[in-house]
């Protein structure tokens, strides 16, 4: 899918706001569509053959919260959200996550 609205929309990225609704989805943008500030982090860049990575945000108030976990970009079929990129493709983004183990939480932490 990433691959398909880069071809569509040129070079994407993402942002994860955790505001309620959509707003707790992963949007996907044309990258620098959304503009990001000192309110966000870059969780880092997702590696999907392309000629770039994808950059993936986060809102610090947000990753507060997640910080302690493993996090998964995943599309399911589905109504995406409004202003996300994969709204008409009959699918959606989502964050699947899970608590880092001990062992990962000591190599984020250590």
């Amino acid at each position: 899918m990433i691959r398909r609205l880069t071809e569509a929309h040129g070079p994407v990225m993402f942002h994860q706001s955790g505001g309620c609704c959509d707003g707790s989805s992963p949007m996907c943008y044309p990258d620098g569509e959304f503009r990001t500030g000192d309110s966000d982090i870059l969780l880092g860049e997702l590696a999907v053959g392309l000629d770039r990575d994808v950059p993936v945000w986060m809102s610090k108030t947000q990753f507060e919260y997640w910080q302690h976990t493993h996090l998964t970009i995943d599309v399911v079929k589905g109504r995406g959200a409004g202003f996300s990129l994969e709204a008409p493709e009959g699918v959606r983004f989502l964050i699947r996550s899970r608590l880092f183990t001990d062992e990962e939480s000591a190599t984020v932490n250590g």
